[in-house]
């Protein structure tokens, strides 16, 4: 992105890196203005709640099978 905002033309920068337009400009949406240490930090942040949000359905799943046997007569 910094290539591109110090003149380099957006086509130019993409071929060079390997990666189409509609990539660039999601990624400058996504991390535009943001430094390095900021950009690792969200992608831990982000890495985090994929954990978390697994755990979380893997105990309401698991919540869930309970719920069916205990309901069942044996």
């Amino acid at each position: 992105m910094k290539e591109q905002e110090a003149g380099a033309k957006t086509v130019d920068v993409c071929r060079k890196h390997g990666i189409s337009d509609a990539t660039f400009y999601k990624y400058k949406a996504k991390y535009g203005g943001m430094d390095v240490s900021d950009a690792r930090k969200l992608k831990a942040l982000e890495d985090e709640n994929a954990k978390l949000k697994k755990l979380l359905a893997e105990a309401m799943l698991d919540n869930a099978i309970l719920k069916d046997v205990a309901a069942k007569k044996w």
